[in-house]
């Protein structure tokens, strides 16, 4: 019997927008980690070598690789941007995912002020320890 996962949907599933979707990498040396995604087909498309950071993208996909920046991996969602970095309208708010996830009593590693507008991020982890960036750049 063959179970299609990719066709199942939760009942009651609430959708939370949280913007464009990139994995960001640590390495160890960030030269060869950009040579390596090259041959996978990534392009470079934001970020600077002198800064330890690149943003690379191979159709929709992103992945952010950095130097010297975080410990592990972490997946990081950009509310108000799409996989082109580029703006959009409407989109739902840092502080408005932030109230959701409360609510649902999820566990806030870092959270927004609630009282301020523009950029701003927050951070989670999920049951297994990975770590998730909500990072509003604007």
């Amino acid at each position: 019997m063959s179970l299609n996962v990719f066709s199942q949907k939760k009942e009651n599933a609430t959708q939370l927008p949280l913007g464009a979707f990139s994995v960001s990498l640590n390495v160890k040396d960030l030269q060869v980690s950009k040579e390596f995604y090259e041959k996978l087909g990534f392009s470079q498309m934001g970020g600077d070598l002198k800064q330890n950071y690149l943003i690379m993208k191979n159709g929709t996909t992103i992945i952010g690789i950095f130097k010297g920046y975080f410990e592990g991996n972490i997946l990081t969602f950009n509310p108000g941007w799409d996989e082109n970095a580029k703006e959009v309208d409407p989109f739902t708010d840092v502080r408005e995912i932030q109230k959701k996830l409360k609510s649902d009593q999820i566990k806030l590693k870092t959270q927004a002020d609630e009282k301020t507008k523009g950029p701003a991020y927050i951070e989670l982890t999920d049951p297994d320890g990975n770590k998730i960036l909500i990072d509003q750049h604007r």
